[in-house]
């Protein structure tokens, strides 16, 4: 027996579906919000001349294909996804590879780097193929490259087979291709290319909400609909490289991501609790990336220092491993012993280094004997010895 939720009128039965509308008074707030942090963190990427190559947005792309296939539940290495994204970025890459993980980044860098090619039913469909290569979810086979056409209803369940809980129901597969006409047409005709007036946050949110609403392949709903949300964003701050992770940051709120995403699929086309939702988890995915970039910042002012005090190479190794690590990342602080791990040279080798960089200024250190630590020189870096 199937239970369906406390509500089950479905958005696409209301009578102005698909006409979703939300209150721009209301959501100014959170939007300007969003706004705001964006621009800190295109501020904070010029400064350092950021391009599509370095750390951060190659470290961006990885985090967000690994958080993107982690919110349905599958876990994916990062060295196969790191191998692919600089494969794809046409970058030297000697790491495994994985013909799913290979589909995933594709999709997404298309989402973002062809933000301005139109989004019809064929990229949609080409898509959800190069997700699923094989023809095949986990064992089960799929159709792909076209929308559902099964005549069991699509719903979203969980719970004991027996009593499964209904959480949302999809329009049926009849009405999937009528459905997303409307949609693509009005994605085109709201793009900022076209000049339509609509606040470029507001409309990433409704796609998505849209798109996940008419759920219109058998598989790969979800991946497909965060892709959209990038090639909006994108499309809306014209900037192919990111430096964020919205996927990361939805994934952090996974199970509030659900409940106010279902919350959403439900009654009224009013979507303005969503569209301030959605402009929230962008402000924090973009505070996120603030700091991250603040520690690019850091470490590049820390070589810029550094860059004429003769240090031996695996001296180098070994500050850049703390610099990554950031503030107190280095569990413990470094000791000589730790060193030798990390260099392989012997105990009086490593304890000349440690000197030597105390002496210069790259380290500081605390403690006396066998308890000394050491602990990189970063102007605001406590490593939690107040």
């Amino acid at each position: 027996m199937r239970l369906m939720s406390k509500n089950s009128t479905w958005i696409w039965r209301a009578a102005a579906w698909p006409n979703l509308v939300y209150d721009a008074r209301t959501a100014a707030t959170d939007l300007a919000m969003a706004y705001r942090m964006h621009g800190v963190i295109e501020g904070k990427a010029k400064a350092i001349s950021l391009g599509s190559t370095s750390e951060v947005a190659l470290d961006a792309l990885s985090d967000d294909v690994l958080a993107t296939a982690a919110i349905e539940g599958e876990r994916l290495s990062l060295d196969v996804v790191r191998s692919s994204v600089m494969r794809r970025l046409g970058l030297a890459a000697t790491g495994p590879a994985d013909r799913n993980v290979d589909g995933l980044v594709q999709v997404m860098s298309d989402a973002t780097t062809e933000c301005d090619e139109p989004l019809n039913e064929d990229r949609l469909c080409r898509w959800q193929s190069a997700l699923f290569p094989g023809g095949t979810s986990g064992i089960n086979r799929i159709a792909v490259g076209r929308y559902r056409d099964h005549d069991d209803p699509m719903q979203i369940v969980s719970g004991m087979p027996g009593r499964e809980v209904v959480h949302y129901e999809a329009p049926p597969s009849k009405e999937v291709a009528a459905q997303m006409a409307r949609f693509l047409a009005w994605f085109s005709e709201t793009s900022p290319l076209n000049g339509k007036a609509i606040d470029g946050l507001a409309r990433t949110a409704i796609a998505h909400l849209w798109f996940e609403s008419i759920h219109p392949f058998e598989d790969g709903n979800g991946r497909i609909g965060r892709a959209i949300a990038d090639m909006a964003m994108t499309q809306h701050f014209r900037a192919p490289v990111r430096f964020y992770s919205l996927s990361r940051q939805l994934l952090t709120s996974r199970s509030e991501y659900y409940e106010v995403l279902n919350q959403a699929q439900r009654g009224d086309v009013d979507v303005t609790s969503w569209v301030q939702w959605f402009a929230r988890q962008c402000t924090a995915a973009f505070d996120t990336a603030s700091k991250v970039i603040d520690l690019a910042i850091e470490k590049k002012r820390f070589w810029e220092r550094n860059a004429t005090d003769g240090l031996h190479e695996r001296q180098r190794k070994v500050l850049q491993r703390l610099l990554d690590d950031g503030n107190g990342g280095f569990l413990g602080g470094l000791n000589a012993e730790k060193y030798m791990k990390m260099t392989g040279v012997s105990k009086a080798t490593a304890t000349r280094d440690l000197s030597e960089m105390v002496a210069g200024g790259q380290l500081w250190s605390r403690g006396v004997g066998k308890a000394v630590r050491y602990y990189i020189n970063v102007s605001g870096w406590s490593h939690g010895q107040e």
